[in-house]
């Protein structure tokens, strides 16, 4: 960690002064514009290619693709974190992601489909992991603790908004390449940019700087691998605070992949332009913005409002407001409103995972935190996974299904009576 003579909380712009937060944090932006160009551009050559269809089921495959690597990978990811020097981490998965980005954008490009080309978003995503676990972990590394929650709201809400610019840059690019498999391709193979960035990126930073700095771990590297989500789930379960989070913002995983899934369908099947509101892959482009919207927003409130009513009540706010959002918003299945609500809903979402994030990075201790972060990364994953799963079993192809919905909102509100059983709970 850069030397520093004052021990009081920092804001955002004390922080950039110090230059490895600003390495790590723009290592973080290449890396988020990557993903976020790679998954737009690989939803667009599945969902929105008039030289495939996709049905729900397809759909929710789709989404497994996207977010199974980092239920797989996510315990190896988190004791090898907590084992191999951080900063060649990031430089090799980098390299690595880019090398699948570039593999998977070939396969759309010669039409391949179905199991082939999921494999190779699995690959993609699966090293994505190590990435995003890296960067979490590193991160108390070079802030002090009095500034962990603000820095981790600072870099990880500004990471999901240039992910989303990443996006737009896809649908951008996808409109001047076309929608066919060899115009996804290229829109997609722009992602291996921001891989390319982060790795040189991290290669900057010190041999050593990014932890970790005790390592616990025995000296066969499988053994440590094999064990990594069990020490994970110990650590995790003698912190309530670390235990109540997983449980509100699993609820919101759940609760969020549903109407991800209807909001989808809708957008390709049952809603038309409204004004300035557009349906089909445009929309999505339109919900991603609003949603970057309220990732802001939150990543700017979210530290100000743990300090003034204290991460208790901010979870509880938020599970309520994205309950509220829901239904009132939701369920109406109206475009505008619709949009709205991924507002609201995202940065509802963005203040519990906040909140979590900094749980783990102050209650946890730096030997175990990467392996807490990947088991947080694979619950949270599996959660949302298995609700697109069982929703894609259910919802009609237009997307109309007020029953989910309602489930979905149900489902907030018993996520808040979890977190506050657990956060009561002693450690005996």
């Amino acid at each position: 960690m850069s030397a520093q003579t004052a021990t009081e909380r920092r804001g955002p712009r004390e922080l950039l002064k110090d230059p490895d937060f600003r390495r790590l944090l723009f290592t973080r932006f290449a890396a988020s514009w990557g993903d976020g160009m790679f998954r737009a551009g690989l939803a667009g050559a599945v969902l929105f290619n008039p030289e495939r269809a996709a049905d729900p089921l397809a759909i929710a495959g789709g989404f497994a693709a996207l977010l199974l690597p980092y239920s797989v990978v996510g315990p190896f990811a988190g004791a090898l974190l907590d084992r191999w020097d951080r900063r060649k981490v990031l430089i090799f998965a980098n390299l690595l992601r880019g090398l699948a980005i570039v593999c998977a954008s070939a396969a759309v490009g010669f039409g391949f489909g179905g199991i082939g080309l999921f494999s190779l978003a699995l690959a993609a995503e699966g090293i994505t992991r190590f990435i995003g676990s890296g960067l979490s972990a590193s991160l108390p590394h070079v802030v002090e603790e009095e500034s962990v929650v603000t820095a981790n709201a600072f870099s990880t809400t500004l990471g999901s908004v240039v992910a989303v610019i990443g996006g737009g840059c896809a649908i951008g690019l996808r409109a001047l390449f076309g929608s066919n498999d060899v115009g996804s391709a290229e829109t997609t193979v722009f992602a291996v940019l921001g891989t390319l960035v982060a790795a040189f990126l991290a290669r900057g930073f010190a041999r050593g700087v990014l932890g970790p700095s005790v390592v616990d771990e025995p000296p066969n590297a499988f053994l440590a691998v094999a064990r990594g989500l069990a020490d994970g789930a110990k650590h995790a379960w003698r912190a309530p605070s670390v235990t109540a989070g997983f449980l509100a913002l699993f609820a919101h995983r759940a609760s969020f992949g549903v109407s991800l899934l209807v909001t989808v369908l809708l957008m390709r099947n049952y809603f038309t332009d409204h004004g300035l509101f557009r349906s089909g892959l445009p929309g999505l482009g339109q919900m991603a913005a609003l949603g970057g919207a309220g990732l802001l927003l939150a990543g700017l409130l979210t530290a100000r409002i743990i300090r003034v009513f204290g991460r208790l009540r901010a979870v509880l706010g938020a599970l309520l407001l994205a309950a509220i959002a829901q239904s009132a918003l939701g369920l109406p299945m109206v475009l505008p409103l619709a949009l709205l609500a991924s507002f609201v809903i995202t940065g509802a979402g963005q203040v519990l995972k906040l909140c979590v994030d900094s749980s783990i990075q102050l209650d946890v201790a730096d030997e175990a935190r990467g392996r807490v972060f990947a088991l947080y990364d694979t619950l949270f994953n599996i959660t949302q996974v298995a609700a697109v799963s069982l929703g894609a079993l259910v919802v009609p192809d237009d997307g109309r299904a007020p029953g989910l919905l309602i489930a979905a909102t149900v489902c907030y509100l018993v996520g808040g009576a979890g977190y506050l059983v657990a956060r009561r709970r002693t450690i005996r």
